[in-house]
């Protein structure tokens, strides 16, 4: 049970720090496919002595570990039934997704994805919903009640952005709408406070389609020799400031 709140602890550190991220979708000819979310956090690793020294020494060991959720259920389901109602139902959350945390200090390495499989494009959507139900845990009584935001808190259903997907065979959409200003603008005070450190982050995404690309309705996009595969990036802080530069439309070939 504690392999999940340590990993969490490390997540926490990443999210507040200088990282890549990473949104990967796969998708089949039928519109089904997976989705993965990654953070790549290898350049921290190089300044870990400034995290103080309880932080230094608690991710000088190396970690490669994977947690499959619909087994960590059953494998603790009892332990699990002594959290709280809310933490149980945070967990649940998390049933269908798949976690894998690296972390080697020798290798200057460090990265954390979270993948799930899904039938149609628009189940989408729920991803960012799991990251925060992941982000939300506390494990038990002994957390802190006072830890870092997670900088995609404003994401998902309960948060003040909802982005959508959809794909009909030949048009692939990503949109994400602003539907309480009040709120965003909270979450954006609040990461403000972590701005300097996630300032040099990118938000990447990677589109893998099973026929070639025929638009994409951004400039500055990058693609594969075969164009199945398309690359986009933008500021992090630029993306939380202003989810809307990430609506895009994706037109394949006939």
């Amino acid at each position: 049970m504690n392999k999940v709140f340590t990993v969490l602890s490390c997540v926490f550190i990443m999210l507040l720090t200088s990282c890549q991220f990473s949104e990967n979708i796969y998708i089949n000819e039928d519109g089904s496919g997976k989705v993965k979310f990654s953070m790549d956090a290898s350049e921290m690793m190089d300044v870990l002595d400034q995290l103080g020294e309880n932080a230094s020494d608690e991710m000088s060991k190396a970690v490669d570990s994977t947690i499959v959720f619909k087994d960590f259920l059953v494998e603790y389901k009892d332990s699990i039934a002594n959290l709280s109602v809310g933490e149980q139902e945070k967990i649940k959350a998390m049933e269908d997704y798949k976690i894998h945390m690296v972390m080697d200090p020798d290798k200057k390495k460090m990265f954390f994805d979270l993948e799930t499989d899904f039938d149609d494009a628009s189940e989408l959507r729920d991803m960012y919903k799991a990251m925060n139900s992941f982000n939300n845990l506390k494990g038990d009584d002994t957390a802190s009640d006072n830890l870092p935001l997670s900088p995609f808190s404003s994401m998902g259903n309960e948060g003040s952005t909802l982005v959508s997907y959809s794909y009909d065979g030949t048009v692939f959409r990503r949109n994400a709408e602003i539907i309480d200003l009040e709120k965003h603008q909270k979450s954006l005070d609040s990461i403000d406070k972590s701005a300097l450190m996630l300032g040099s982050s990118k938000y990447i995404i990677n589109y893998h389609f099973p026929k070639a690309v025929k638009s994409f309705s951004k400039q500055g996009a990058m693609y594969s020799e075969d164009r199945k595969t398309v690359t986009y990036e933008v500021g992090f802080i630029d993306m939380l400031k202003d989810p809307e530069i990430l609506n895009i439309e994706v037109v394949l070939e006939d």
